[in-house]
């Protein structure tokens, strides 16, 4: 059983992803552009883009990328930082906010399917667990990297 958990934990970040993909296509709206947008509105608006690229995961490039995407839709704005003109922030768009409500709506039933059956002290508990397993697992990162540079 517990040679399966890593599995199981690593398997729902697919599905729960596949399930809100389905469910925002009508919306007109690909993975990573509602990723990227849900991230935006969950950090607050003016996000640095390196620090929502490195906050969703994925590389500079394809932020950019799909940043282009949501400027030609009118749902997010690139403007030059006041502090260093090279750097980008992120804002949103008056437009954006009706999306991402809908958004919202959609991922808060998901998440209230999928933890169906699971009272609010199963979920406390969940949340416990995993954070304890996520700590050791960084505790194990930083050794092995303090190792690999002895």
């Amino acid at each position: 059983m517990a040679s399966s958990i890593g599995f199981r934990i690593a398997r729902l970040p697919h599905l729960w992803r596949s399930i809100l993909d389905r469910r925002l296509a009508p919306l007109g709206l690909t993975q990573t552009r509602w990723v990227t947008l849900y991230h935006l509105w969950r950090l607050g608006d003016g996000q640095a883009q390196c620090d929502l690229a490195r906050a969703i995961g994925v590389e500079a490039p394809s932020l950019v990328r799909t940043l282009s995407q949501l400027e030609a839709q009118g749902l997010v704005e690139r403007r030059a930082c006041d502090s260093d003109r090279r750097s980008k922030r992120i804002h949103l768009t008056a437009d954006a906010m009706p999306l991402l409500e809908q958004i919202d709506s959609v991922a808060k039933e998901a998440r209230k399917e999928m933890f169906e059956g699971l009272s609010e002290a199963d979920l406390e508990q969940l949340g416990e667990w995993l954070e304890r397993i996520e700590q050791n697992g960084l505790a194990i990162q930083t050794r092995d990297s303090q190792s690999a540079t002895s």
